[in-house]
């Protein structure tokens, strides 16, 4: 591993020199998040293995060329799991893409995000320099909030090297209801089922069809089952994995509008008038979007209801993939990327064409 190392600092000292751009990469299997791909590859996977994982404490740290199937089988073996489910878009995902990326899955409305999972960081900056961020476990918060910026960043701010995540137990039981309503029905109903104490771990309509999870104990389940209704999903479990995986009908259809757009709204937003197909997420926060519609149009209908939208993949990405910043935000966004990459050499341009 130190060869590695080595190499990853050599690779990246020169580039600094140069000004060249690297394009950090795992198993790139998301190489079409984002905007445009740049830069000679710098391929994580040689950094790769778990250091450390204790059941008992619930946190696990690996390097960050891990493949994503590796960690999920030794947590399996103790009946625990990464909670925030994160999409698994191809055999070749690596734990260090997965935090890059920042994207959570169908439970994330329940437990929280990638980024509440992140207890600490190591990571590699321009100067080949290793910075340890966080810790290993929840008490140790030194340095939180940089191993949280670095969920979503898209390898921007440099080169992470290891990871410690909390994970959880998983659920004791499970069941799935089903219901047939309206999309305005669905949200509305959701947003009340979420003012009660009720276990839901996850949520999604489309096509008048509403399906619920609820995960916990035998006894919280079978309580809220007969309390919400609904007839039992059937085809529970491969529905949940192909929602989390994107391949289901929606995410996979292959005719239709190419463009594939994420919308983040408050979960009471009623349904946005926009054409094109929807699928409602995370209690109604989550709003995904099929449509042939115009950036500025989907973009100003978020911006109206207090939310934001993302070209996730498809469409012409020469508009942006993310929701522009505010000036002061974009500022922040400036100044941390001065901070960790003065010379600009990580993915340039892969969130916003100007940093």
């Amino acid at each position: 591993m130190e060869q590695a190392l080595q190499l990853y600092r050599d690779t990246i000292t020169s580039a600094t020199a140069n000004k060249t751009p690297l394009r950090l990469r795992g198993g790139g299997t998301k190489d079409w998040y984002g905007q445009a791909l740049s830069g000679a590859i710098l391929d994580t996977r040689e950094y790769a293995g778990i250091i450390a994982y204790d059941p008992t404490e619930l946190v696990i740290t690996a390097r960050a060329g891990t493949l994503l199937s590796d960690m999920e089988a030794v947590l399996d073996k103790n009946n625990q799991m990464l909670a925030f489910e994160p999409p698994r878009f191809g055999a070749a995902s690596t734990i260090g893409g997965v935090v890059a990326a920042g994207l959570s899955g169908p439970r994330r409305q329940a437990v929280g995000a990638v980024r509440d999972f992140v207890l600490g960081a190591v990571l590699m900056d321009a100067k080949g320099d290793v910075l340890h961020f966080g810790g290993q476990v929840m008490k140790n918060v030194a340095g939180y909030d940089v191993s949280r910026l670095l969920c979503g960043s898209l390898g921007t701010l440099g080169l992470i090297l290891e990871v410690s995540l909390k994970v959880l137990p998983k659920p004791f039981a499970e069941t799935t209801l089903r219901y047939e309503m309206g999309k305005a029905e669905a949200i509305e109903q959701l947003n009340k089922w979420g003012g009660l104490p009720l276990p839901i771990s996850a949520s999604a309509w489309h096509g008048g069809v509403l399906i619920v999870r609820l995960s916990g104990a035998e006894a919280a389940v079978s309580s809220a089952k007969q309390k919400m209704g609904g007839e039992e999903e059937s085809q529970a479990a491969g529905f949940w994995e192909a929602l989390r995986n994107h391949n289901n009908e929606f995410f996979g259809a292959t005719t239709g509008p190419n463009a594939l757009w994420r919308l983040s709204v408050p979960s009471v937003t009623p349904p946005l008038a926009l054409e094109g197909e929807h699928l409602v997420e995370w209690g109604g926060a989550q709003r995904w979007l099929r449509t042939e519609l115009p950036a500025d149009a989907i973009r100003s209908a978020a911006e109206q209801v207090g939310g934001h939208a993302t070209l996730f993949r498809g469409g012409d990405k020469s508009l942006g993939v993310f929701h522009p910043l505010a000036p002061a935000v974009g500022k922040i966004h400036r100044h941390l990327k001065n901070a960790f990459d003065p010379s600009g050499i990580f993915n340039p341009g892969r969130m916003y064409t100007e940093f």
